[in-house]
């Protein structure tokens, strides 16, 4: 089985999952050799800080031994990414993969003997999502019935929210001016309309109240900030998104948590003081990351945690 996205897995799936990683966090001690003598392939195509440590330490606290692999330095620049990845996948006991593309994903997937994990890619990012479920069941105690809102521009963060939300029972509200069209997956948001628990809305204030979770991410993707071909698309996006800037003025006095998944462009989409305000859990989400890691490991390359 792969983690490509969260499609595949039920509500029971992913709510053990969320689970085992909690325990994986208040016990380490009891997982430290579970996956002796096991080795998993880090693939980056994408620059990274926190997938990179996040998979890489798991692995090592797990027992395993962790590959780092950059892209750019291996014959995948060069040959059939299905050739190379049958060629990888006899040699190692999982790959992990930050791509630019889905659909590259994809065809590792089809030609891999060992799982494949979704390290991001532009429709999806599950394993940052489980680590905001972790974050979430423990700030509110509990997953169903919770009101998130999530504000920004609509990309693969955003599906993979929706996406969790609809399997866990939380309510979510996109407040999303602008849509990434490569991140679109209208299979999801049928889905999502369907399931009666995601709505859509510029109405960013009325959306934040009573909300338990306001959550937000970056307007321009990393490797396009610093972009001169992206500099005019970057400067219309700002002027369009700034009245949905996640400050303390716009959250009024809204008890709700902050949310970010990093990196964060201070002053952009959050403020300073949205950053370092008392209700803000941006920093736990970054370190339930490992644990969010340890538990996809877990469930993916041990008898012991199978998802089903």
């Amino acid at each position: 089985m792969h983690l490509i996205n969260f499609k595949e897995l039920t509500e029971q799936d992913l709510n053990t999952l969320i689970d085992l990683a909690i325990e994986t966090k208040q016990n380490p001690e009891k997982f430290l050799k579970t996956l002796e003598g096991k080795s998993t392939a880090l693939i980056f195509q994408k620059t990274s800080t926190r997938t990179r440590v996040s998979f890489e330490v798991a692995m090592t606290q797990l027992g395993g031994h962790a590959l780092y692999i950059d892209w750019k330095s291996t014959n995948f620049t060069l040959a059939d990414i299905s050739d190379e990845t049958q060629s990888l996948s006899r040699h190692v006991d999982c790959i992990m993969a930050r791509l630019l593309y889905n659909s590259d994903l994809q065809k590792m997937a089809s030609a891999s003997r060992v799982p494949i994990i979704n390290g991001c890619d532009e429709k999806y990012h599950p394993s940052q999502i489980l680590a905001d479920l972790i974050t979430i069941k423990e700030k509110h105690g509990k997953l169903t019935g919770t009101k998130l809102v999530y504000i920004g521009v609509h990309n693969n963060v955003t599906n993979s929210l929706i996406e969790a939300a609809i399997k866990t029972g939380i309510k979510i509200t996109t407040v999303t001016p602008i849509f990434n069209n490569a991140a679109r997956d209208e299979e999801l948001l049928l889905a999502a309309k369907k399931s009666g628990l995601w709505e859509s809305t510029l109405d960013v204030k009325n959306a934040i109240k009573n909300s338990d979770f306001v959550y937000t991410d970056t307007w321009i993707d990393m490797e396009f900030f610093t972009d001169p071909k992206f500099e005019t698309e970057k400067n219309n996006r700002i002027n369009l998104m700034m009245p949905y800037q996640i400050n303390l003025e716009l959250l009024g006095n809204s008890n709700a948590y902050i949310m970010h998944d990093m990196p964060i462009h201070r002053g952009y989409e959050i403020s300073e003081e949205a950053i370092n305000s008392p209700r803000s859990v941006i920093y736990q989400q970054t370190e339930n990351r490992l644990h969010a890691a340890k538990a996809i490991y877990l469930k993916l390359m041990t008898k012991n945690y199978p998802v089903r």
